[in-house]
């Protein structure tokens, strides 16, 4: 037991196992019955935080543990300095490791929560949100990268900032890209649209169908689709027809001059009973609006409360329709454009 080995006794060699044993077995105690009870804590609540800490929690990993119990075991030991900073440097790189792999859980469950919430709603979300998470991923993993060199003596100033010049140029040579990018992100985030909203952007008019990390694409009314980028469709001034609530309707009505006074006022209340008469409209007015060069005009608006264009389109149609049997019924003509010639005898003619 006395013999020395490296600088230290056999028996203290012994005492250095047994810490070594005994701390890797307790940190992996401590480390299960925590999350154990993390685990048990967050399926009884509705907030999210306690979920995350335990998905964390549970990617420590074994190595880290043991690490730590060899740094424990070793301030046990006399260690030459250059054995003592070999641990040291050992110690720091496997933590900046687990801090990573546990930077890399928190995205993956962040993603997850979002696929589940948004799957069905809007898919190119979710496969935006999994481009950018890699993209989360493969950030985390270079400042891991760049603390594990400088750890090991590396100078990475110099690498920094030759990173930096170079990223600025690529940042130039492809700052549309990373416009587009960005904007995609907003776009998932904000939501000013989702998958078959139709929308009018400038003088384009279309369905959106995909929402990608570059570009939108929209399916137009006429049926080519439509692929515009994402900084331009966030830059214009875009009108969204999916949020719609209700669609607003008017039409004006002119019937002819010799419509008797009497029937000029019950014109408005038919017009009225015509529109109540169906469950997605909402009369707002009608009025006698004009004496026009031929007609005279009565003036409505109304709402449909269904905001599909073709279901507009139909009660749209049922309403015209509505709107003629009551005319035809009651004797009341449409106008149309019409002149009346009158002739008169010349003077002098005796005939």
């Amino acid at each position: 037991m006395d013999t020395t080995y490296f600088g230290n006794p056999m028996s203290q060699w012994l005492i250095a196992a047994g810490i070594l044993v005994l701390s890797a077995v307790g940190l992996w105690a401590v480390q299960r019955f925590v999350l154990t009870r993390l685990t048990s804590f967050a399926r009884q609540t509705q907030t999210g935080i306690d979920d995350l800490i335990a998905h964390v929690l549970s990617r420590t990993k074994l190595t880290l543990l043991l690490v730590i119990a060899l740094f424990f075991a070793s301030l046990s030991l006399t260690l030459e300095p250059m054995a003592a900073l070999v641990l040291r440097r050992a110690g720091a790189i496997a933590i900046v490791i687990q801090c990573g792999v546990w930077a890399g859980a928190a995205i993956s469950f962040w993603v997850e929560q979002f696929v589940r919430e948004t799957a069905e709603e809007d898919p190119a979300a979710v496969t935006t949100v999994s481009a950018l998470s890699f993209v989360g991923r493969l950030v985390v993993w270079l400042v891991v990268l760049l603390l594990i060199l400088d750890n090991l003596g590396v100078e990475v100033t110099a690498l920094l900032t030759g990173l930096g010049i170079g990223g600025i140029a690529v940042a130039l040579a492809v700052q549309n890209v990373l416009g587009d990018l960005l904007a995609s992100l907003s776009i998932v985030l904000d939501k000013p649209f989702v998958i078959g909203d139709f929308l009018v952007v400038g003088e384009f008019k279309g369905t959106v169908e995909y929402v990608g990390l570059k570009t939108t694409r929209l399916r137009s009314i006429t049926g080519e689709q439509l692929v515009l980028g994402n900084n331009d469709m966030l830059s214009s001034r875009l009108r969204n027809l999916g949020r719609m609530g209700d669609r607003r309707g008017d039409m004006t009505i002119g019937v002819t001059y010799d419509t008797s006074r009497h029937t000029l006022e019950r014109i408005p209340g038919w017009i009225a009973e015509i529109v109540d008469a169906r469950e997605e409209t909402v009369h707002d007015r009608t009025h006698l609006s004009a004496f026009g060069p031929y007609s005279v005009d009565f003036e409505t608006v109304y709402h449909v409360t269904v905001p599909e264009y073709d279901r507009f389109m139909d009660v749209k149609q049922a309403i015209n329709l509505g709107i003629h049997e009551k005319f035809e019924a009651e004797g009341v003509d449409f106008a149309y454009p019409t002149q009346l010639v009158y002739t008169a005898p010349l003077k002098g003619d005796a005939g």
